[in-house]
């Protein structure tokens, strides 16, 4: 019982502490980089205890890669962590992006509330530092994370 009142307090201080800006600003810790160049073995591990873990999607502020000083909130999966630095991989719900290279249909999830189905996109992980996610949006089930986990260890050289 104790471990899960920690586990609600932390989630409460996290929540209680946040607020979205009207305009987001772009984080110094949010960075893309090449999915290849930041290895990591995946391990699933979602546990909604305040923490950002592997196989929860969580909101950020991602900046646009043709503009980088605008972006959106956006939903990420959380893939790995390097203390309290979060890698993640970006979603979409862009129809567009069905069958492009580098993206995975994910289908819906409960991260978006008008239940479209979304897209990961495999080629770019995105560094967060843990204090700069919005708030946590899902987890995703065992069997999509390990579909995600496959692409990255077969094209990217994850383990």
């Amino acid at each position: 019982m104790s471990r899960l009142w920690s586990g609600v307090t932390a989630v409460l201080s996290r929540v209680g502490s946040r607020v979205t800006p009207r305009r987001p600003l772009k984080s110094p810790s949010a960075r893309p980089l090449p999915t290849a160049r930041v290895r990591r073995k995946l391990v699933y591990s979602p546990e909604l205890d305040g923490r950002a873990d592997p196989g929860e999607v969580v909101w950020t502020w991602v900046a646009y890669e043709d503009e980088p000083n605008l972006g959106k909130d956006r939903p990420v999966l959380v893939v790995g962590r390097d203390g309290d630095i979060l890698l993640g991989l970006m979603l979409s719900s862009q129809q567009d992006r069905d069958g492009q290279r580098n993206w995975l249909a994910l289908g819906t999830g409960a991260w978006d509330r008008e239940a479209r189905p979304s897209w990961v996109r495999l080629d770019r992980v995105l560094t967060v530092a843990e204090m700069g996610i919005r708030r946590e949006g899902a987890i995703l089930d065992r069997r999509r994370f390990d579909v995600v986990a496959h692409a990255l260890r077969d094209g990217y050289g994850w383990s």
